[in-house]
């Protein structure tokens, strides 16, 4: 039966009625919403802040209750986030100097390789020394040394990833930017940011997997007689493996994946749905990532208000700032006198003669440090660096095998991407460290050691820089390339060779050298682990630094400090420095 037509217009001016309440209601939500984040990151603020203005706790234990977890994590949680944020300033500033330097980028380039082959425990008794000795009253000098320890092993490959997408910029965008006459300040927000996002923002999910890969030598660690704890996942994970307890392992990496879940959904996943705009193609591709974390951001009112007020306002007077100082420079005379430019010179005369003479009193001092020691401990350092040599080539060769197809399989197609991307986020974010008691348990019990257990490792914990680096790179490929490709029917083989792998070529290089790094930084733990009370080695050279570490070795730790570095820099000079060019010069988008 029909109902009369004043009974359809009522039902549909209800239905109506309705959607305008739910429209008028759902921002107020969201403000809402944003409201109750923002009083709990006030209040997370706070607890920190007491917590680091304390005295400091020599005699801590780490409390295997899976009841002391939410604070453990909350406390680990802070220090990545510091860390990263540190890093992400860092690599921004670092890599644009270098890029855009040219007397001293090819320096700053290869101190890069350096620091980035100098694993965390070589950085720790002097970062953790100088901290402790900044705020000696204070628990917030522990604090520090563990977040720069992470810092270490976190921020090298986001530099270099951003240091390639400045050199890779295509031509013709640069020209543009002269033409209408743009600010180094304008240039880096509206050109550079934004064409190095993608891959920033891949490299930063790295980066970030790194700090928890890292966290348990950061949170936990001897220095001869000293014992330094923090309570966080990582020294729970850690003295969860001293005692073999198989359980409280469980329950930290438990917690640890929930965390790393929430930070996917609520992070990273909005951050890729809002890099995908900043992708450099002609054609818009009909397919992108959405997040409903991004929409309902987008979408608050409060946020949007916070904008117009604060953002909006700030940003246009520091343009308004730049293009009155653009003008009154053109009203200036030009300067004829060579005075100024002699008193430059002269200053920086005087500087490179200072910096010379530190360096060769550093390499002095050096030099009398590595006198004690002796004939056989050379012998053993060289035999261990040889042996960490074939077990990170191995790794970097296993991770490459498979991470190239997957990751240009997850770039190219979207559905697999929605299901692949969070996945492989996931998995990344897992510290091999925390895997590693159980893997170890299993290769003991399997009858296997540490020898192999170490490749896994690293397996493990380097893996991921060239998936994610891959993925960012057959996202960036423009969308007009894949449809000529399409178009013109070429084969699997023709695919790869003339647009995939071009396309991808920067990107993987990239990948591949913080990887090797990263193999070499996870040798210190690959090669040295303690499980069930006991100390499991295996011949290399991360081994033997682990231990000069503990024992306060000096002259072994920084032998074995220049071996690595020497290796990674010989390394990167004959063959990833040229594979850079390459990737500069022939596969570079643009004319």
């Amino acid at each position: 039966m029909i109902p009369p037509l004043g009974t359809q217009h009522s039902r549909g001016r209800e239905m109506l009625g309705r959607s305008q309440v739910l429209r008028r209601s759902w921002p107020f939500l969201l403000d809402v919403t944003v409201a109750i984040i923002g009083l709990a990151c006030f209040y997370c603020i706070v607890l920190i802040a007491k917590f680091w203005a304390g005295p400091p706790n020599t005699l801590m234990v780490v409390s295997l209750s899976p009841r002391a977890l939410p604070l453990y994590a909350f406390y680990s949680v802070v220090r990545i986030g510091l860390a990263y944020l540190l890093s992400l300033a860092f690599a921004i500033s670092y890599g644009y100097m270098a890029a855009y330097t040219p007397r001293v980028e090819a320096f700053m380039i290869a101190v890069l390789d350096i620091l980035q082959s100098i694993p965390v425990l070589s950085f720790l008794p002097g970062v953790m020394l100088a901290m402790v000795g900044l705020f000696p009253t204070r628990h917030l000098g522990v604090e520090l040394g563990a977040i720069v320890l992470i810092f270490t092993g976190a921020v090298w490959n986001m530099a270099f990833s951003f240091y390639s997408s400045l050199k890779s910029i295509p031509r013709e965008l640069r020209e543009a930017t002269e033409i209408y006459q743009f600010s180094a300040w304008q240039r880096l927000v509206q050109l550079e940011l934004p064409y190095a996002a993608i891959g920033l923002l891949w490299n930063s999910i790295m980066s970030v997997a790194g700090g928890w890969f890292f966290l348990m030598a950061c949170e936990m660690f001897h220095f001869r007689s000293r014992d330094f704890r923090l309570p966080g996942l990582g020294s729970y994970l850690q003295t969860a493996a001293d005692q073999g307890d198989l359980r409280a392992i469980l329950w930290g990496m438990g917690t640890m994946v929930a965390i790393i879940v929430a930070t996917d959904q609520l992070v990273w996943r909005p951050l890729i749905a809002w890099s995908d705009k900043f992708k450099f193609e002609q054609v818009e591709s009909s397919k992108r990532v959405a997040s409903p974390i991004l929409h309902l951001f987008t979408h608050s009112n409060a946020l949007q208000a916070l904008r117009r007020s604060t953002i909006d306002p700030l940003s246009e007077g520091i343009y308004a700032r730049l293009a009155q100082h653009r003008d009154e420079k053109r009203k200036q005379p030009p300067q004829r006198s060579e005075e100024p430019r002699r008193s430059a010179r002269a200053a920086q005369a005087g500087l490179a003669v200072l910096v010379v003479s530190l360096v060769i009193y550093l390499a002095w001092q050096t030099v009398v440090l590595l006198r004690p020691v002796t004939g056989a401990q050379y012998i053993r350092l060289l035999q261990g660096a040889l042996a960490t040599f074939l077990r990170v080539n191995l790794s970097l060769l296993l991770a490459a095998g498979w991470t190239i197809p997957a990751g240009v399989a997850i770039g190219f197609h979207p559905r697999l991407a929605r299901l692949a991307q969070p996945l492989a986020q996931i998995a990344a974010s897992v510290p091999a460290t925390a895997l590693f008691p159980v893997i170890l348990l299993a290769l003991v019990r399997l009858g296997g050691g540490l020898g192999l257990g170490s490749i896994a490792l690293m397996l493990l914990g380097t893996q991921w820089y060239i998936l994610f680096n891959v993925i960012a790179g057959a996202l960036a490929i423009p969308t007009d390339l894949k449809e000529v490709a399409t178009l013109f029917r070429f084969g699997t083989v023709q695919r790869w060779k003339t647009v995939i792998l071009p396309g991808i070529f920067p990107f993987l290089i990239t990948g591949m050298v913080t990887a090797s790094g990263g193999a070499w930084n996870a040798s210190i733990i690959a090669e040295y682990f303690r499980l069930n009370n006991q100390t499991l080695e295996t011949i290399g050279l991360g081994a033997q630094i682990s231990a000069a570490t503990e024992h306060g070795e000096f002259p072994i730790l920084l032998l074995g400090t220049i071996l690595i570095s020497l290796m990674v820099v010989t390394t990167n000079r004959l063959l990833w420095r040229p594979l850079f060019r390459l990737a500069e010069t022939r596969y570079k988008l643009g004319a």
